[in-house]
Order: C-alpha cells, then sequence, then structure tokens
C-alpha cells in the first residue's frame, strides 16, 4: 500500500532549505531591530527599523495583524516610513478545502501610486499551484504549478500580459526532497538562467549546502558559486559561515539572549583585499539584528 503523499513546497520555496542557510542570519548591511507583541484578542503588532550602512537611510514600518481563525481569515495593514500604505486580506479554507484567497494592496498616497496583486492558491497531497493577477500592471497574469511525488518534484511557472497578448516569462525545475537533504535545479529567466542547489543536514547539529548559478547572458565569469555551513553551539546559539567564488566570505552568529529576544551579528570579509587601503569603496561589511518577541 503506498503511503500517502504530502503537499509539496509552493513554487517560490522550492530550493528555501539552501536559500535559508545561505541567505539568511548574516545581518552584515547595517544594523536592523524588530519588535513583536501579541494581543489576547487576536491581534499582533510588529515594529521594525533598520539603518544602512552604505546610504545611511533609515527605514522602517508599523504592522497591524487581526487573526480570525474560525472563518480562515487575515487582516493586515502595514504603514512605512516611505509612506507607503499596504493592505493585506486573506481568506484560506472557506471556498473550498486547501484553497486560499490572498488580495495585497499599496498606495503612496504622495504620488498616487498605487498596486493590487489577487492571489488564488490550491494546495493538495501532491499538488501546490497558485495564480496571480496583477491589475494594475498589465494586467498581468501569472501561474505557477508543483507537483510531487515520493520525493520528486516538479515546478513550472509562466506570466501572461493580457494586454500584449503574450508571455512575458516562463520557468522550470525539478527537485528531489528528503528529511535530511534537497536537491533542485532551476531554468529561470526565459530558460536564460540556471542555478542548482543542495542542501543536507549532516546531523543535528550541522547544516551544508550549495548554490551554483549560470546566466549565458553573462559576459566573463558567467557561473557563481556559494557554499556554507550552519553549526548549532547549543540548544540558544549557532554559527553561519559562507564563501563565494569572489572571494567574500560572510560570517554570522545568533544567540538567543532569553525567551523571545534574540541578537544576530554579522561580519563580511572581501578576501582578495584584506590588505588594500587605497580603494575609496569599503571593502567589508559589518551589521547586527536585534528581535524582540513578546
Amino acid at each position: 500500500m503506498s503511503l500517502p503523499q504530502p503537499v509539496p513546497p509552493s513554487w517560490k520555496d522550492l530550493g528555501k532549505s539552501s536559500n535559508d542557510l545561505l541567505g539568511k542570519d548574516f545581518p552584515i548591511n547595517g544594523v536592523a531591530l524588530d519588535v513583536k507583541t501579541a494581543t489576547p484578542s487576536n491581534v499582533s503588532f510588529k515594529v521594525g527599523g533598520s539603518r544602512d550602512t552604505k546610504s545611511t537611510l533609515i527605514g522602517g514600518d508599523i504592522e497591524a495583524k487581526f487573526f480570525n481563525k474560525p472563518h480562515g481569515l487575515t487582516f493586515t495593514q502595514t504603514w512605512t516610513t516611505s509612506n507607503v500604505l499596504k493592505t493585506q486580506v486573506e481568506i484560506d479554507n472557506q471556498i473550498a478545502k486547501g484553497v486560499k484567497l490572498d488580495l495585497q494592496t499599496a498606495l503612496t498616497p504622495d504620488t498616487g501610486a498605487k498596486s493590487a496583486l489577487f492571489t488564488t492558491t490550491y494546495k493538495q497531497p501532491g499538488l501546490h499551484t497558485r495564480a496571480f493577477l496583477d491589475i494594475f500592471k498589465g494586467p498581468t497574469f501569472t501561474a505557477d504549478t508543483v507537483v510531487g511525488r515520493d520525493g520528486f518534484l516538479v515546478g513550472a511557472e509562466a506570466s501572461y500580459n493580457v494586454t500584449e497578448g503574450k508571455i512575458t516569462k516562463y520557468a522550470t525545475a525539478i527537485g528531489y526532497s528528503a528529511p535530511e537533504y534537497a536537491v533542485t535545479l532551476h531554468g529561470l529567466g526565459n530558460l536564460t538562467t540556471f542555478a542548482a542547489s543542495y542542501y543536507h543536514r549532516v546531523n543535528p547539529d550541522v547544516e551544508a549546502g550549495a548554490k551554483a548559478v549560470y546566466d549565458t547572458r553573462a559576459t566573463g565569469s558567467n557561473v557563481a558559486l556559494e557554499v556554507g555551513t550552519k553549526v548549532y553551539l547549543d540548544a540558544a546559539a549557532f554559527v553561519k559561515a559562507k564563501i563565494n567564488n569572489s572571494g567574500i566570505l560572510a560570517l554570522g552568529y545568533t544567540q538567543a539572549l532569553r525567551p523571545g529576544v534574540r541578537a544576530s551579528f554579522g561580519l563580511a570579509l572581501d578576501t582578495q583585499r584584506l590588505n588594500d587601503a587605497t580603494s575609496q569603496v569599503a571593502a567589508h561589511k559589518v551589521g547586527a539584528s536585534f528581535t524582540f518577541e513578546g
């Protein structure tokens, strides 16, 4: 008797394990602060801010989110320091089992710029599909689908401009996912860019991963390679390290100071410019991130 098939990841989450390992917990571009709180009445708040080291600009946002689980409703309102008002309404498992409706809008009162993206998601064992309609851009219709069976994954994405009457982009991917490791191959940008990623949980305390990207349109060295690892020091702390073929070495350290309080520190070193004192551009980067949840 065959085992029931799990719901496969969405298109954007193909290769997520490797992307998270190589992309998260490296706060090297400045200082960031996030404060998250929740109330007993199903309302949560989040305030976030960051200062970019290169531009010295400070940006932030405040977010309020309301949950109504019996009716599958989530309402989110966000206001940014760029004076952008964002609204998101989600309805999950109400129209039919596995169906989720999502409307995201944004308005900039100063300029009148606006956007609206309507998303429909349907998932069931072995299938995860999404459809997007960008109302004010095009309008453009985008759909993606991932089919999975026994760990094997096949996915594709395509966008269609309704006004121009043509397909504007397409991509495809294949992969295999197991509890200890995952491999994913992507063909992106109308099959002009190809990416391969690998993730391996070596043991409960060590993770490793790598990603290679080949851009057929790039000149010179058109292959980018990055490898990284994550090591848990104990239940409350871990370190991460990664290096790419450009010689950029990044280090990250994350520590849970107490329940709900976490601090992360990052450092990026250009190993080819360790002794370069003539460049006007900073060769190395350092940053930190602090998160408070209550």
